[in-house]
């Protein structure tokens, strides 16, 4: 088990564009390993590679092992194929650490990816799962959270 650092903003690393995965070897697979117990050690639900200075298209998630039901997953190339309906979550980042921003994105994406194997996958993602997918796919184009609109909060 390894241990990663995060890179904090405004490390340029965390704007630029990653490039494609193209050797799914054993190297990938211990990366995607210490991305997971990094993630975990934050604590946080997901992180994508360039969080941790590798600049390519990867990430991790597991958002329910905070309740008890882990479920790591690993996305390498991962491309948005659909998405629908709209959600406002309250968004954090390992990488901007004691900052929140509210956002509305859509609640159900259609994702293809890579798996470890090279392998083609795809799945539907909902809810909170939904939005971290969108959260660090975005980390791989260079996006940020704190680049969409900071939505106020509801009051009655």
């Amino acid at each position: 088990m390894a241990l990663l650092p995060i890179l904090l903003m405004p490390d340029p690393r965390l704007r630029a564009a990653c490039a494609p995965v193209d050797a799914f070897d054993a190297r990938l697979k211990q990366l995607a390993d210490d991305m997971l117990d990094t993630m975990y050690a934050a604590p946080g639900r997901g992180l994508a590679g360039p969080q941790v200075g590798a600049m390519i298209r990867l990430f991790v998630m597991d958002t329910t092992w905070k309740e008890g039901r882990p479920n790591p997953l690993v996305f390498i190339n991962p491309v948005i194929k659909n998405s629908h309906g709209t959600a406002i979550n309250t968004e954090g980042c390992l990488s901007i650490p004691d900052r929140t921003v509210r956002i509305e994105r859509p609640d159900v994406v259609h994702l293809a990816w890579r798996d470890l194997a090279g392998r083609a996958c795809e799945g539907f993602f909902e809810g909170i799962a939904a939005t971290c997918v969108q959260h660090e796919r975005d980390h791989l184009d260079g996006v940020l959270c704190i680049d969409y609109p900071d939505l106020p909060e509801e009051t009655s």
